[in-house]
């Protein structure tokens, strides 16, 4: 069997042209005789793969140089934690709740400080974007917490929320590196790689060198400051080298192919492809208000769960993998990530059309 066309909403798709230079590595590295995987992280070759991805990762983002770029472990749930850990000199924070990740987050700040959700999505199964344009952020709030792209639900902030002068803090895990984005209007801006940029077990933080904590309680660890790892470089402890490598190379597959300017416009076509046969379909409906939808991430459904399940079954045996909902929302998800090919998202609204045809 072929290559499939993975939907996966994460560990994802990966671009071809990136797993044949990562193969061509495998045995020898540059003519080290040995592979990424094996070589210490104190190496003068290891030093030049992570100072080469940060310096790539700083061109495509435009990251100013009072932001420092953390390679770091534990994914986004970690961060959950890190965040008020790190952050919280009022010991307040406010979030805006958008979805499974966001609420976590919000549950896990709450053992922290004092967290208010100033804004939810849950009354309509976060199936849309609340108006964050005058929120009721609190003047003593230390940040307003957003995930800027639900994976599950497939929402994305068009607009950034107005957070009345305090620091925006946003998880980007499943949208990063998609469109550009400037980021001097957050504090901290970060994401698990393994949906967009590389393979699972890394998460970059892109954080104002001024929220920076000098001094912590003892009580906070070692590895939960970020003053430690921006110190080290990353190199606090032993990094996941082999996800460092591979979304340096990444990085330079997206600068070769025209940056985050020639991403959104490749993503909003692909997107549109799938929207607008949702939006003609009689069998199949997109479950986002048109308002809200995420480039990255698209749920739809039947209206029946056998036929749901018939659809994700025929799908898989016609080569389009990982269709399946996420298990607390059900129905059908299309992950159309930098990677996934036009083809692809093709593939897909030929095997819709065909399969409405036959189940009307």
């Amino acid at each position: 069997m072929g290559r499939v066309y993975n939907f996966s909403a994460g560990p994802a798709v990966l671009p071809e042209e990136v797993l044949k230079e990562a193969a061509a590595d495998m045995l020898d590295y540059k003519g080290c005789g040995m592979s990424v995987m094996e070589m210490s992280h104190r190496s003068k070759m290891f030093q030049e793969i992570i100072d080469e991805a940060e310096a790539n990762l700083r061109k495509l983002m435009n990251i100013p140089d009072n932001y420092k770029v953390l390679f770091l472990q534990g994914g986004a749930s970690l961060q959950f934690a890190m965040i008020p850990m790190n952050l919280m000199k009022n010991h307040k924070a406010d979030y805006i709740v958008t979805g499974q990740w966001a609420k976590k987050a919000f549950a896990e700040g709450k053992k922290y400080g004092d967290c208010v959700a100033v804004a939810s999505s849950a009354d309509k199964t976060f199936s849309y974007i609340p108006d964050c344009s005058d929120l009721p952020i609190r003047e003593d709030a230390d940040y307003v917490y957003i995930c800027e792209n639900n994976t599950i639900y497939g929402t994305k902030f068009h607009t950034l929320p107005n957070t009345k002068g305090k620091t925006l803090v946003s998880d980007v895990s499943s949208c990063f590196l998609s469109e550009p984005i400037d980021v001097t209007k957050y504090g901290l801006v970060y994401g698990g790689v393994q949906k967009n940029v590389g393979p699972a077990g890394l998460v970059i933080a892109i954080i104002r060198e001024d929220l920076i904590p000098d001094e912590l309680p003892e009580s906070v660890p070692t590895m939960m400051q970020y003053k430690v790892h921006a110190e080290n470089g990353s190199m606090y402890n032993t990094p996941n080298c082999w996800a460092i490598y591979i979304c340096g190379l990444v990085f330079k597959w997206l600068l070769r192919n025209g940056g985050l300017e020639a991403m959104k416009e490749r993503n909003e076509k692909k997107a549109k492809i799938l929207y607008d046969f949702l939006d003609q379909s009689k069998l199949f409906k997109g479950t986002v208000e048109p308002g809200s939808r995420s480039l990255m991430n698209v749920p739809f459904v039947t209206g029946n769960e056998e036929l749901d399940a018939k659809f994700v079954k025929e799908a898989k045996a016609a080569g389009l993998e990982n269709l399946k909902g996420h298990r607390t929302v059900g129905g059908m998800r299309a992950s159309i990530y930098n990677a996934m090919p036009m083809e692809g998202v093709q593939a897909l609204v030929d095997f819709m059309k065909k399969f409405e045809e036959e189940n009307a």
